[in-house]
């Protein structure tokens, strides 16, 4: 057994209780179901034909659960396959699903790199593994061959300006623990407790797994093979794969002009290099969460408004939303160590109090008896400003 097998069998990752199931389900990006269908399917997927997914590196569970639980609210069918390396992992999920009642799950054993044995997908999920794997691009072209033409995937992967501190204590560690699991961890945490308050890695307020299980120390500075990915490393990966990157959920944060004094100095680079120089300029960013597809079939896969378009708000209530830019004549976007007003006017704010995840934009629009060329010089600017803060998306899901 792998020094990875050893570790998510003794610490699976994440941490979870499957009698929590009855509290709450956790939702996140990549792969909720109305991202996928934003950045891969732009916004318009038949949802009464089978869903096939597979969920590449699936841990306890979160995107399994996440995808199942969504479609079979929403009375959509699927059938997605889980597919893992350790038993321990797949048997919390499988006790998640099971508290759930829910069907249409494949569980199998095994590595992502055998994903073509179970294909093909229309969309493939793989959130925090391929930066695990000994060569990353086997499994980036592992994933590329599992996909429908049509298809497309969501992947995280780690990112190394955010995670400062984090990989000279993964080498420290690996250098002096040597045992099992439980061992290594016991004397980790025992060094840990030594470091001086001004290491980098207890300096950076971005990462925090640590803190939170025995599982998530483990994962984050006893990792046994941990390679992080710029941006640009992320889409040179995708490349070899034949596939390009369709969008990035938090798109913002790949936009430079905002930390410049003069937008000009961007002119003549191209969106890779400006994504690049955004990355180095935050330092931030821990992680990267990017949506892909084939190469042939990449254009126009992520939803633009039209009439037909479904728009779905984020986390926030439509009614408080707009009454809150109603009064201020902004819209506030806190995004942690960093707080936005953009101006917006209080008829551009009046539309949002309509979103229901089931009204179109032209059913939007008859309701505030506006004509199309009314509605889209007030729409769409909000809504590229949401969307690219990754708190709208459109989606058919609940049609």
């Amino acid at each position: 057994m792998s020094l990875i097998e050893d570790q998510y069998d003794a610490y699976p990752y994440p941490e979870r209780d499957p009698k929590d199931e009855a509290k709450r389900l956790i939702t996140g990006s990549p792969s909720h179901p109305l991202e996928i269908d934003h950045f891969v399917f732009a916004g318009k997927r038949d949802w009464s034909q089978t869903f096939r997914g597979l969920v590449a590196g699936g841990g306890t569970g979160d995107a399994l659960i996440q995808m199942a639980q969504i479609l079979t609210s929403a009375g959509k069918p699927y059938e997605i396959t889980y597919l893992d390396l350790s038993t321990s992992a797949r048997g919390i999920a499988e006790a998640r699903a099971e508290a759930r009642g829910l069907s249409g799950i494949n569980f199998v054993t095994g590595s992502l790199l055998e994903a073509g044995d179970h294909g093909p997908f229309d969309y493939i999920d793989c959130c925090g593994v391929l930066h695990h794997l000994p060569d990353p691009q086997e499994g980036f072209d592992a994933l590329a061959g599992a996909l429908k033409p049509q298809g497309g995937m969501g992947v995280m992967v780690y990112a190394p300006y955010g995670r400062s501190g984090v990989y000279p204590l993964q080498e420290a560690f690996g250098t002096l623990l040597q045992g099992p699991p439980r061992d290594r961890l016991r004397d980790a945490k025992a060094i840990f407790q030594r470091l001086p308050e001004g290491h980098p890695f207890k300096r950076n307020p971005h990462v925090g797994d640590h803190k939170a299980s025995d599982a998530g120390f483990y994962d984050l500075l006893l990792h046994s093979q941990d390679r992080a990915f710029t941006i640009r490393d992320l889409s040179d990966a995708f490349e070899a794969a034949g596939l390009a990157i369709t969008g990035l959920p938090q798109a913002h944060a790949y936009d430079p002009a905002p930390l410049l004094p003069d937008r000009r100095m961007l002119v003549g680079l191209d969106d890779l290099t400006r994504m690049e120089l955004a990355e180095k300029l935050r330092g931030t960013i821990r992680l990267h969460v990017a949506y892909a597809a084939p190469k042939a079939s990449a254009e126009g896969r992520v939803a633009k408004p039209t009439p037909g378009s479904v728009p779905h708000l984020k986390g926030v209530q439509p009614a408080k939303l707009a009454a809150a830019i109603a009064k201020e004549g902004v819209l506030p976007i806190n995004l942690g160590d960093e707080k936005i007003e953009v101006p917006v006017s209080a008829a551009a704010a009046g539309l949002l109090r309509h979103i229901s995840g089931r009204r179109t934009l032209a059913e939007i629009a008859q309701a505030e008896r506006l004509d199309p060329i009314a509605f889209s010089a007030l729409w769409n600017g909000v809504s590229e400003v949401l969307c690219r803060y990754g708190l709208l998306f459109y989606s058919t899901l609940l049609r």
